[in-house]
C-alpha cells in the first residue's frame, strides 16, 4: 500500500495535513509522555512521505526542496518534534548525493525508496568524544556521542567521529542492527521532547569502509558542503510551522473562549481593540517570515540543481539568504509563541491546553546554533562582502 501511495499520489501537502491533524489530537499527551517516537515514525512510513526527496530515477517521489520544506512546515504546525525528525530525515537521505561517492549516492537513494527507510543522526561535530580508528580495511568506533535525535527509531543512523591525525571528522552510516551502540536514554529537556535526542555510547562498533561517506577521497567542491545550508533552511521551516501552529491555536481559542476586558466597551474578544492590534502585529510578522523563507528556498533549489557545478560564491550568496530567513524566523517565532497568551487570557495557561509547548519547542530548537552569529555573518557580508566560513552550521 505504501509503494502504491508513493507512485500514484501527488497531493503530498494534503497527506501531510491529514497526518498533522492526527498528530495534533495527541500532541499534548505525547509531549507530556516524551519518550521514543516509534508511533509517529510508523505513521510517516505509512504515509509514503519517507521517499519524498528521493529522485524518481530511484523510484522515489522526486520532490523539490521547495515542495519538501512545505511538508516539514505542515508537520511542524502539529508537532515540532516530528517536524524536526522528518526534516532531518529528508536532509540525511540526500547526504550520499552531496557528500558521498557516486556508489553511496545510488545505494542510499535506492535503499531508502525500496525499503521505505527512516534516517536519523548524531553528527554534532562540536562533540569530539566519539573516536574512529582504522582496522584493516574497515574501522572501529568507541566513545560517546550526544544529541542522537531520533536515532532509536532510525533504520539508517549517521554519526560523526574523530580520527587521530585527520583534520576533519568522518561521517559514517550504519544500520539499526549494528551491535555495540547503546542509548543512554538521557533526553529530558523542556521542549522537542518527542525527538528522543539521547546520548549514545559506542563499544567497539564495526564501521565498514563503504559506510564512511566519501571514503577514501571525499568530494572537494562547493556542493559537497551544501547540505549544511539546506539543514539550516529546514530548521527555519520547523520554526515557521511551530509558529503557525501556535498562532492558529491561539486564534481558535480567542474566537471561542476568550473574553474582552471589562472596560473595552465590546461584547466579544474578537472586537477588543488591543486583541485586534496584537493579532494584526503577529500575523504581519508571521507572513514576513514565511515570505523571506520562501525566497530563500527558491535560491536553494536553484543551487541544488547546479549540483557539482555550484561555485563557492553562489553557495555563499545562498547562505546569506538562508541565514536571513532563519534568524528572522527565530525572533518572530519566539515573539509569537510568547505573546499568544496576551490575546488568549489567564485561563489559556491551564495545563490541559498545552499551549506552552509551542514556546518550549521553539525555545529549545532555536538554541541549536546562535542566531547572533547568523546576524554577524550577514553584517560581515553587508559591510565587507565576506561570505560565512563553511562549517556544519553554515
Amino acid at each position: 500500500m505504501v509503494q502504491l501511495l508513493v507512485k500514484e499520489s501527488k497531493d503530498w501537502i494534503q497527506i501531510a495535513s491529514s497526518l498533522g491533524q492526527e498528530l495534533t489530537e495527541t500532541a499534548v499527551e505525547r509531549d507530556i509522555k516524551a519518550g521514543i517516537p516509534d508511533l509517529e515514525i510508523q505513521r510517516l512510513r505509512e504515509s509514503g512521505l519517507l521517499a519524498l526527496i528521493v529522485p524518481k530515477a530511484y523510484n522515489g517521489v522526486g520532490a523539490t526542496w521547495i515542495e519538501a520544506l512545505k511538508i516539514v512546515q505542515q508537520l511542524s504546525q502539529a508537532d515540532g518534534s516530528i517536524g524536526q525528525l522528518y526534516g532531518n530525515h529528508l536532509n540525511l537521505v540526500a547526504l550520499g548525493h552531496v557528500s558521498g561517492t557516486p556508489e553511496q549516492k545510488d545505494r542510499y537513494y535506492q535503499e531508502t525508496a525500496q525499503k521505505n527507510l527512516f534516517w536519523a543522526n548524531a553528527i554534532n561535530t562540536r562533540d569530539t568524544r566519539l573516536k574512529i580508528s582504522p582496522e584493516g580495511e574497515n574501522f572501529r568506533v568507541n566513545g560517546v556521542k550526544s544529541f542522537g535525535t531520533g536515532i532509536a527509531s532510525a533504520d539508517f543512523r549517521v554519526f560523526s567521529a574523530v580520527q587521530d591525525g585527520v583534520e576533519y571528522p568522518l561521517l559514517f552510516v550504519i544500520p539499526k542492527d549494528r551491535s555495540g551502540v547503546v542509548s543512554n536514554q538521557d533526553w529530558d529537556n523542556i521542549g522537542q521532547r518527542r525527538t528522543d535526542s539521547d546520548t549514545f555510547t559506542f563499544h567497539d562498533v564495526l564501521v565498514k569502509k563503504d559506510e564512511v561517506l566519501g571514503y577514501p577521497h571525499p568530494p572537494d567542491n562547493a556542493f559537497s558542503t551544501f547540505l549544511g545550508i539546506i539543514a539550516q533552511l529546514t530548521k527555519t521551516y520547523v520554526y515557521l510551522g511551530i509558529s503557525q501552529g501556535a498562532f492558529t491555536a491561539a486564534k481558535e481559542y480567542t474566537q471561542t473562549i476568550s473574553k474582552p476586558w471589562i472596560t473595552s466597551g465590546v461584547e466579544s474578544a474578537t472586537k477588543d481593540p488591543y486583541i485586534l492590534h496584537h493579532y494584526g502585529e503577529l500575523w504581519t510578522e508571521l507572513q514576513a517570515a514565511i515570505l523571506l523563507a520562501n525566497q530563500a528556498t527558491v535560491k536553494v533549489q536553484q543551487a541544488w540543481e547546479k549540483d557539482v557545478d555550484l561555485t563557492a560564491e553562489e553557495r555563499g550568496e545562498v547562505a546569506i539568504a538562508v541565514f536571513s530567513a532563519k534568524a528572522f524566523a527565530s525572533k518572530t517565532g519566539l515573539n509569537i509563541t510568547n505573546r499568544i497568551f496576551e490575546v488568549m487570557g489567564t485561563r489559556s495557561t491551564a495545563t490541559r491546553y498545552g499551549f506552552d509547548r509551542y514556546w518550549r519547542d521553539l525555545r529549545t530548537f532555536t538554541l541549536h546554533d546562535p542566531i547572533d552569529y547568523k546576524f554577524k555573518d550577514i553584517g560581515n557580508w553587508v559591510l565587507n562582502q565576506e561570505f560565512p566560513l563553511v562549517t556544519q552550521y553554515s
